[in-house]
């Protein structure tokens, strides 16, 4: 394959940073409004559980849309309404004012687009790579690794500007990532694979893979990805409330909000560190030795931590648990293109959106339960126990052991 120039790969990320950006500025935007107008963490705590559990509604139909309108279509599309739905709180806000409803119903609205036009981006990284001839592998992992790049910066950037423009300011300059990301796509030109092997088709049934549910019946029937997706949820379910639970809790009774900020910092610095390293990593090692690797560091790295060691081993190893917990999510992704015909993509990847959407909330709850109830370090204890009888479980995997 020749190659090319990669002004593919430099639109499709700044699409990629664009809209993460603009996410995480609303994640943080929106319950400090809530917060400043209403002064109820009771409105807060709703308003983002509606964020959180609203997309399981449309995420299978996104992934539908991404492989039978286009993978271009959807990601603007979605960046478009995305822009409008966050312009939505401050037009509101000086025309009509604010209301507890309308914020809940804007904050809901805005988050049942944003996995379609994650899906949309993430199916275009095949087109941009045949394109450019850059590896597969290496483009996965930047992909990742510039999307953690955008949610550890998006929420200093929103908090910069709430303190020093006002608390409707970052709604605008989201808008604004949201239409800049929707541009990028838009002069972004590559083929696509998933319309391509639909139209010319491979011999299977059209009514046998046309379904919204079809990317779950593909995960279920695929014994390694199926296997992967349950423990990618399984430890997102583990790792995303020690981070926002428990060390939380754990850093407040210190009195440390500077260490939490460390450890919280190291945690995002290893996984983007990670995820940029996929390609290298992917290149020299096999899927099975790289998961072996993955599964084995995670969970080496979050015993030290459970046991709440001083702030620069507890840095160190939040470190290491980022780095080895960063190439999961590219390893992932490569295996779903290599298994699943490109057609397929967008449904296979909304149908893991919508798995890691559920499961980590109800790891959220019960942890915040265990913290209340038996204290930071049994409850810390308790999840790095669970980790690692993940990690063991999914290296024991005859599916995974035969499969890769």
């Amino acid at each position: 394959m020749r190659y090319r120039p990669p002004s593919h790969v430099v639109l499709l990320q700044a699409a990629n940073l664009c809209s993460g950006l603009g996410n995480a500025i609303v994640t943080i935007a929106i319950p400090w409004l809530v917060m400043a107008r209403f002064d109820s963490p009771t409105i807060a705590g709703l308003v983002l559980a509606a964020s959180s559990l609203s997309p399981l509604l449309i995420t299978p139909f996104g992934g539908w849309l991404v492989d039978h309108i286009g993978r271009r279509q959807v990601s603007i599309g979605a960046d478009v309404l995305s822009a409008l739905s966050v312009l939505a709180i401050p037009v509101s806000a000086a025309l009509f004012g604010l209301t507890p409803t309308s914020v809940f119903l804007f904050a809901m609205l805005g988050a049942l687009f944003d996995p379609a036009g994650y899906t949309a981006r993430k199916a275009l990284l095949t087109d941009a790579a045949h394109a450019t001839g850059i590896a597969q592998k290496s483009l996965n992992g930047i992909h990742d690794g510039v999307f953690g790049v955008a949610w550890v910066t998006g929420p200093a950037i929103g908090a910069w500007l709430i303190a020093g423009f006002g608390v409707v300011s970052p709604f605008w300059c989201a808008a604004l990532l949201f239409m800049v990301s929707a541009f990028c796509i838009t002069f972004l030109r590559v083929g696509d694979l998933g319309l391509d092997g639909r139209n010319t088709g491979d011999g299977r049934s059209v009514a046998d893979d046309r379904g919204i549910l079809r990317g779950f019946a593909v995960l279920w029937r695929d014994r390694v990805l199926r296997t992967l997706t349950i423990a990618l949820v399984g430890i997102a379910m583990i790792y995303l409330p020690s981070e926002s639970i428990v060390l939380t809790a754990f850093f407040e009774q210190q009195g440390d909000p500077r260490g939490f900020g460390v450890v919280i910092s190291a945690l995002s610095a290893g996984a983007t560190l990670g995820a940029f390293g996929y390609g290298w990593m992917g290149e020299r090692l096999s899927p099975a030795r790289l998961l072996r690797m993955i599964m084995a560091g995670t969970a080496s790295s979050i015993v030290p931590m459970a046991l709440l060691p001083p702030l620069p081993w507890l840095t160190a190893a939040a470190f290491c648990l980022g780095f080895f917990w960063g190439p999961l999510n590219p390893l992932v992704t490569t295996l779903v293109q290599q298994r699943v015909p490109a057609d397929q993509h967008g449904r296979v990847y909304s149908a893991q959106i919508s798995a890691f959407y559920a499961g980590p909330p109800l790891g959220m709850v019960a942890t915040g339960y265990a913290v209340e109830r038996w204290g930071v370090a049994v409850t810390y204890l308790a999840l790095a126990a669970a980790l690692v009888l993940t990690a063991v479980a999914v290296l024991r995997s005859k599916s995974l052991r035969q499969g890769l």
